[in-house]
Protein backbone atom coordinates (compact mmCIF):
# COMPACT_ATOMS: atom_id res chain seq x y z
CA UNK A 1 0.00 0.00 0.00
CA UNK A 2 3.12 2.69 0.50
CA UNK A 3 2.78 5.22 -1.91
CA UNK A 4 5.89 5.71 -4.12
CA UNK A 5 7.93 8.82 -4.57
CA UNK A 6 6.35 9.13 -7.97
CA UNK A 7 3.05 9.94 -6.50
CA UNK A 8 0.52 11.48 -9.32
CA UNK A 9 -0.83 13.89 -6.51
CA UNK A 10 2.75 15.45 -6.26
CA UNK A 11 2.33 18.18 -8.31
CA UNK A 12 4.44 20.70 -7.09
CA UNK A 13 7.64 18.05 -6.28
CA UNK A 14 9.73 18.24 -3.17
CA UNK A 15 10.38 21.70 -2.41
CA UNK A 16 6.85 23.13 -2.54
CA UNK A 17 5.32 23.33 0.98
CA UNK A 18 2.38 20.65 0.93
CA UNK A 19 0.09 22.75 3.63
CA UNK A 20 -0.06 26.91 3.04
CA UNK A 21 -1.87 28.39 5.47
CA UNK A 22 -2.33 32.64 4.99
CA UNK A 23 -4.68 34.53 6.91
CA UNK A 24 -6.95 32.12 8.71
CA UNK A 25 -9.88 33.25 10.59
CA UNK A 26 -12.76 32.09 12.39
CA UNK A 27 -15.17 34.13 14.56
CA UNK A 28 -17.82 32.52 16.54
CA UNK A 29 -20.67 34.81 17.27
CA UNK A 30 -22.48 34.91 20.54
CA UNK A 31 -26.00 35.66 21.64
CA UNK A 32 -26.54 38.97 22.92
CA UNK A 33 -28.86 39.63 25.77
CA UNK A 34 -32.20 37.94 26.15
CA UNK A 35 -34.15 40.79 24.53
CA UNK A 36 -31.43 40.70 21.75
CA UNK A 37 -30.81 44.51 21.94
CA UNK A 38 -26.95 44.42 22.17
CA UNK A 39 -25.24 42.06 19.74
CA UNK A 40 -22.09 40.64 21.32
CA UNK A 41 -18.85 40.97 20.03
CA UNK A 42 -17.77 37.24 18.56
CA UNK A 43 -15.53 34.93 19.73
CA UNK A 44 -12.35 34.97 18.31
CA UNK A 45 -10.87 31.36 18.10
CA UNK A 46 -8.09 31.64 15.31
CA UNK A 47 -7.75 34.69 14.40
CA UNK A 48 -5.00 35.31 11.37
CA UNK A 49 -2.98 32.45 11.74
CA UNK A 50 -0.24 31.58 8.93
CA UNK A 51 2.24 28.69 8.53
CA UNK A 52 3.75 26.06 6.35
CA UNK A 53 4.20 22.07 6.56
CA UNK A 54 6.80 21.31 4.04
CA UNK A 55 6.07 17.61 2.43
CA UNK A 56 7.33 14.83 5.24
CA UNK A 57 7.36 16.82 7.87
CA UNK A 58 6.00 16.63 11.17
CA UNK A 59 4.30 20.38 12.82
CA UNK A 60 3.69 20.11 16.14
CA UNK A 61 1.18 22.49 17.44
CA UNK A 62 0.78 23.64 21.10
CA UNK A 63 -1.11 25.82 23.73
CA UNK A 64 -3.39 26.31 26.67
CA UNK A 65 -6.83 25.39 25.95
CA UNK A 66 -8.46 27.49 24.19
CA UNK A 67 -6.02 29.13 22.23
CA UNK A 68 -7.45 27.66 18.91
CA UNK A 69 -5.60 24.55 18.28
CA UNK A 70 -8.62 21.67 17.07
CA UNK A 71 -10.53 24.67 15.62
CA UNK A 72 -7.09 25.35 13.46
CA UNK A 73 -7.54 21.36 12.79
CA UNK A 74 -11.33 21.94 11.78
CA UNK A 75 -10.93 24.61 9.57
CA UNK A 76 -7.68 22.87 7.52
CA UNK A 77 -9.96 20.07 6.65
CA UNK A 78 -13.05 22.01 6.40
CA UNK A 79 -15.30 20.61 9.09
CA UNK A 80 -16.19 24.22 9.75
CA UNK A 81 -15.84 26.95 7.13
CA UNK A 82 -13.37 29.53 7.69
CA UNK A 83 -14.76 33.31 7.46
CA UNK A 84 -11.72 34.40 5.72
CA UNK A 85 -7.73 32.88 4.91
CA UNK A 86 -6.56 30.18 2.25
CA UNK A 87 -5.61 26.89 2.55
CA UNK A 88 -3.40 25.71 -0.02
CA UNK A 89 -2.62 22.20 -0.58
CA UNK A 90 0.51 21.55 -3.00
CA UNK A 91 -0.38 24.41 -4.28
CA UNK A 92 -3.60 24.15 -5.14
CA UNK A 93 -6.36 26.64 -3.06
CA UNK A 94 -9.04 24.65 -1.75
CA UNK A 95 -12.19 25.57 -2.51
CA UNK A 96 -11.48 27.39 -5.55
CA UNK A 97 -12.97 27.29 -8.58
CA UNK A 98 -9.35 26.53 -10.59
CA UNK A 99 -8.01 24.95 -7.26
CA UNK A 100 -8.75 21.88 -5.37
CA UNK A 101 -12.56 20.96 -3.73
CA UNK A 102 -13.10 20.08 -0.65
CA UNK A 103 -13.99 16.13 -1.52
CA UNK A 104 -10.89 16.00 -3.67
CA UNK A 105 -9.36 17.67 -0.24
CA UNK A 106 -10.33 15.01 2.03
CA UNK A 107 -9.08 12.49 0.00
CA UNK A 108 -5.37 13.51 0.57
CA UNK A 109 -6.21 14.89 4.44
CA UNK A 110 -7.39 12.95 6.74
CA UNK A 111 -8.07 13.69 10.54
CA UNK A 112 -7.90 11.31 13.73
CA UNK A 113 -9.89 12.68 16.76
CA UNK A 114 -8.68 12.70 20.26
CA UNK A 115 -11.61 10.46 21.59
CA UNK A 116 -11.03 7.47 19.99
CA UNK A 117 -14.70 5.61 20.84
CA UNK A 118 -17.12 8.92 19.50
CA UNK A 119 -14.83 8.93 16.17
CA UNK A 120 -16.76 5.58 15.25
CA UNK A 121 -20.14 4.24 14.86
CA UNK A 122 -20.94 1.86 17.53
CA UNK A 123 -23.03 0.04 14.80
CA UNK A 124 -20.36 -0.72 12.38
CA UNK A 125 -17.81 -3.54 13.02
CA UNK A 126 -14.30 -2.49 12.78
CA UNK A 127 -13.82 -3.67 9.25
CA UNK A 128 -16.94 -1.95 7.89
CA UNK A 129 -15.51 1.75 9.39
CA UNK A 130 -12.00 1.62 7.56
CA UNK A 131 -13.62 0.20 4.48
CA UNK A 132 -16.71 3.08 4.57
CA UNK A 133 -14.50 5.61 3.25
CA UNK A 134 -12.82 4.03 0.28
CA UNK A 135 -16.54 2.76 -0.47
CA UNK A 136 -17.55 6.18 -0.50
CA UNK A 137 -14.79 7.37 -2.69
CA UNK A 138 -15.59 4.70 -5.07
CA UNK A 139 -13.73 1.88 -4.64
CA UNK A 140 -15.27 -1.64 -4.73
CA UNK A 141 -16.79 -2.98 -1.68
CA UNK A 142 -14.35 -6.19 -1.57
CA UNK A 143 -11.08 -3.87 -2.34
CA UNK A 144 -12.14 -1.48 0.39
CA UNK A 145 -12.80 -4.59 2.63
CA UNK A 146 -9.61 -6.12 1.65
CA UNK A 147 -7.30 -2.88 2.56
CA UNK A 148 -9.45 -2.54 5.70
CA UNK A 149 -7.87 -6.34 6.61
CA UNK A 150 -4.29 -5.24 5.19
CA UNK A 151 -4.50 -2.17 7.38
CA UNK A 152 -5.53 -3.44 10.83
CA UNK A 153 -1.97 -5.48 9.98
CA UNK A 154 -0.38 -2.17 9.42
CA UNK A 155 -1.38 -0.98 12.86
CA UNK A 156 -0.30 -3.43 15.04
CA UNK A 157 -3.66 -5.56 15.14
CA UNK A 158 -4.25 -8.81 13.80
CA UNK A 159 -6.96 -8.81 11.29
CA UNK A 160 -8.13 -12.31 12.35
CA UNK A 161 -9.25 -11.17 16.17
CA UNK A 162 -10.63 -7.39 15.14
CA UNK A 163 -12.18 -7.45 11.63
CA UNK A 164 -15.69 -8.86 13.09
CA UNK A 165 -15.92 -6.69 16.87
CA UNK A 166 -17.58 -3.96 17.44
CA UNK A 167 -15.62 -0.39 19.24
CA UNK A 168 -16.81 -1.26 22.85
CA UNK A 169 -15.22 -4.54 22.27
CA UNK A 170 -11.87 -2.96 22.55
CA UNK A 171 -9.79 -0.82 25.01
CA UNK A 172 -8.73 2.49 23.68
CA UNK A 173 -5.50 1.87 22.33
CA UNK A 174 -6.63 -0.28 20.31
CA UNK A 175 -9.60 1.88 19.10
CA UNK A 176 -7.04 4.40 18.29
CA UNK A 177 -5.05 2.09 16.63
CA UNK A 178 -8.59 1.72 14.56
CA UNK A 179 -9.06 5.51 14.17
CA UNK A 180 -5.29 5.56 12.43
CA UNK A 181 -5.85 2.73 10.01
CA UNK A 182 -9.86 4.50 9.36
CA UNK A 183 -7.64 7.72 8.23
CA UNK A 184 -5.11 5.57 6.50
CA UNK A 185 -7.81 3.36 4.27
CA UNK A 186 -7.87 6.82 1.42
CA UNK A 187 -4.15 6.78 1.17
CA UNK A 188 -3.85 10.08 2.35
CA UNK A 189 -0.48 12.51 2.05
CA UNK A 190 -1.15 14.59 5.55
CA UNK A 191 -3.06 13.93 9.03
CA UNK A 192 -4.44 15.93 11.10
CA UNK A 193 -3.66 14.75 14.83
CA UNK A 194 -6.10 16.38 17.48
CA UNK A 195 -4.65 14.97 20.33
CA UNK A 196 -4.48 11.57 19.41
CA UNK A 197 -3.01 10.02 22.24
CA UNK A 198 -3.83 12.38 25.09
CA UNK A 199 -6.88 10.11 26.20
CA UNK A 200 -4.10 6.81 26.80
CA UNK A 201 -2.12 5.66 29.14
CA UNK A 202 1.34 6.55 29.11
CA UNK A 203 2.30 2.80 28.39
CA UNK A 204 -0.37 2.65 25.02
CA UNK A 205 0.59 6.41 24.77
CA UNK A 206 4.56 5.19 23.58
CA UNK A 207 3.30 2.40 21.90
CA UNK A 208 1.00 4.39 19.57
CA UNK A 209 3.83 7.40 19.03
CA UNK A 210 6.22 4.44 18.04
CA UNK A 211 3.55 3.15 15.34
CA UNK A 212 2.90 6.85 14.44
CA UNK A 213 6.35 7.34 13.29
CA UNK A 214 6.23 3.73 11.85
CA UNK A 215 3.43 4.53 9.68
CA UNK A 216 5.16 8.01 8.59
CA UNK A 217 8.17 6.64 7.08
CA UNK A 218 6.06 3.83 5.65
CA UNK A 219 3.81 5.27 3.80
CA UNK A 220 6.08 9.06 3.00
CA UNK A 221 3.27 11.04 5.54
CA UNK A 222 3.27 14.70 6.77
CA UNK A 223 1.94 14.95 10.34
CA UNK A 224 0.09 18.29 12.18
CA UNK A 225 0.24 16.95 15.31
CA UNK A 226 -1.16 18.57 18.17
CA UNK A 227 -1.18 18.03 21.95
CA UNK A 228 -0.67 19.79 25.56
CA UNK A 229 2.53 17.32 26.22
CA UNK A 230 5.29 19.10 25.50
CA UNK A 231 7.27 15.75 25.43
CA UNK A 232 5.39 13.82 23.53
CA UNK A 233 5.97 17.00 20.57
CA UNK A 234 9.33 17.06 21.40
CA UNK A 235 9.87 13.30 20.38
CA UNK A 236 7.78 13.36 17.10
CA UNK A 237 8.07 16.98 15.37
CA UNK A 238 10.40 18.40 13.14
CA UNK A 239 9.09 21.77 13.75
CA UNK A 240 6.84 23.43 16.55
CA UNK A 241 4.02 25.97 16.23
CA UNK A 242 3.32 27.72 19.35
CA UNK A 243 -0.74 29.11 19.56
CA UNK A 244 -2.27 31.76 22.22
CA UNK A 245 -5.69 33.59 22.50
CA UNK A 246 -6.40 32.72 18.37
CA UNK A 247 -2.60 33.42 17.43
CA UNK A 248 0.60 32.40 16.61
CA UNK A 249 3.37 33.25 18.57
CA UNK A 250 6.16 31.37 17.77
CA UNK A 251 7.43 28.80 15.52
CA UNK A 252 10.81 27.53 14.50
CA UNK A 253 12.63 23.97 14.54
CA UNK A 254 12.50 21.43 17.36
CA UNK A 255 15.96 22.55 18.30
CA UNK A 256 14.96 26.38 18.24
CA UNK A 257 11.60 26.66 20.60
CA UNK A 258 13.09 24.10 22.92
CA UNK A 259 16.87 25.05 23.08
CA UNK A 260 16.16 28.90 22.60
CA UNK A 261 12.57 29.65 23.29
CA UNK A 262 12.05 34.07 22.10
CA UNK A 263 8.31 34.47 23.21
CA UNK A 264 8.11 34.62 26.86
CA UNK A 265 4.58 32.56 27.01
CA UNK A 266 7.36 29.54 25.10
CA UNK A 267 9.11 30.17 27.74
CA UNK A 268 6.66 29.85 30.65
CA UNK A 269 5.20 26.63 28.79
CA UNK A 270 8.69 24.73 28.95
CA UNK A 271 9.28 26.09 32.63
CA UNK A 272 5.93 24.12 33.50
CA UNK A 273 7.18 21.04 32.70
CA UNK A 274 7.71 18.44 35.65
CA UNK A 275 11.75 18.39 36.90
CA UNK A 276 12.85 14.96 37.38
CA UNK A 277 15.72 16.40 39.09
CA UNK A 278 14.65 17.66 42.97
CA UNK A 279 17.26 20.64 42.93
CA UNK A 280 16.02 21.78 39.44
CA UNK A 281 11.68 22.38 41.10
CA UNK A 282 10.34 24.89 40.78
CA UNK A 283 8.58 26.84 43.84
CA UNK A 284 6.84 29.52 42.06
CA UNK A 285 4.35 29.06 38.76
CA UNK A 286 6.19 30.23 35.65
CA UNK A 287 2.87 31.60 34.54
CA UNK A 288 -0.16 33.15 36.32
CA UNK A 289 -3.32 34.21 35.61
CA UNK A 290 -5.78 32.77 33.05
CA UNK A 291 -5.86 33.66 28.71
CA UNK A 292 -8.24 36.52 28.85
CA UNK A 293 -11.28 36.78 27.11
CA UNK A 294 -11.34 35.43 23.43
CA UNK A 295 -14.47 37.52 23.13
CA UNK A 296 -12.69 40.43 23.82
CA UNK A 297 -8.88 40.19 23.62
CA UNK A 298 -6.55 42.61 24.80
CA UNK A 299 -5.26 45.22 22.65
CA UNK A 300 -1.44 44.99 21.40
CA UNK A 301 -0.25 42.13 22.35
CA UNK A 302 -2.27 39.52 23.61
CA UNK A 303 0.21 38.17 26.07
CA UNK A 304 1.28 41.34 27.64
CA UNK A 305 -1.66 40.79 30.51
CA UNK A 306 0.23 38.11 31.61
CA UNK A 307 4.22 38.59 30.95
CA UNK A 308 6.38 39.96 33.67
CA UNK A 309 8.48 41.75 30.48
CA UNK A 310 5.47 43.74 29.29
CA UNK A 311 6.28 47.45 28.97
CA UNK A 312 3.47 50.26 27.32
CA UNK A 313 4.53 49.28 23.76
CA UNK A 314 3.26 45.82 24.27
CA UNK A 315 -0.08 47.00 24.94
CA UNK A 316 -0.17 50.01 22.37
CA UNK A 317 1.00 47.16 19.46
CA UNK A 318 0.51 44.28 18.30
CA UNK A 319 4.02 42.29 17.57
CA UNK A 320 4.54 40.81 14.27
CA UNK A 321 5.84 37.86 13.38
CA UNK A 322 9.64 38.07 13.03
CA UNK A 323 12.34 35.92 11.57
CA UNK A 324 15.31 35.70 14.54
CA UNK A 325 18.67 36.13 13.27
CA UNK A 326 21.32 33.60 13.05
CA UNK A 327 18.82 30.31 13.31
CA UNK A 328 17.68 28.54 10.37
CA UNK A 329 14.16 28.50 10.81
CA UNK A 330 12.64 30.44 14.20
CA UNK A 331 10.27 33.04 14.45
CA UNK A 332 8.85 34.77 17.32
CA UNK A 333 5.95 37.10 17.87
CA UNK A 334 7.35 39.79 20.49
CA UNK A 335 8.71 43.67 20.35
CA UNK A 336 11.69 42.12 22.70
CA UNK A 337 12.93 40.23 19.26
CA UNK A 338 11.79 43.11 17.11
CA UNK A 339 14.54 45.69 16.13
CA UNK A 340 13.70 49.09 17.29
CA UNK A 341 10.10 48.30 18.17
CA UNK A 342 10.30 50.56 21.46
CA UNK A 343 10.72 47.69 24.33
CA UNK A 344 13.51 48.51 26.41
CA UNK A 345 14.95 44.93 25.63
CA UNK A 346 14.65 44.63 22.08
CA UNK A 347 17.80 45.01 19.80
CA UNK A 348 18.74 48.33 17.67
CA UNK A 349 18.72 48.17 14.48
CA UNK A 350 22.01 48.05 13.91
CA UNK A 351 22.44 45.09 15.86
CA UNK A 352 20.04 43.37 13.41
Amino acid sequence: MRLRQSDPRDVGGPLQPLLSVEGLKKHFPVKGNRFGFEKSPPVRAVDGISFQVSKGETLGVVGESGCGKSTMARLLIRLIEPDEGDVVLDGQLVGAADGISVREMRSQVQMVFQDSYASLNPRLPIEESIAFGPVSDGLSRREALDRAIDLLGQVGLDPRLFVHRYPHELSGGQRQRVNIARALALRPRLLILDEAVSALDKSVEAQVMNLLADLKARFDLTYVFISHDLNVVRYISDKVMVMYLGEVVEIGTVEAIYGAPAHPYTQALLQAQPAMDPANRRKKAPLTGDPPNPIAPPPGCRFHTRCQFAESVCSRAAPSLEALPNADFHQAACHMVIPGSGHSKAPTISES
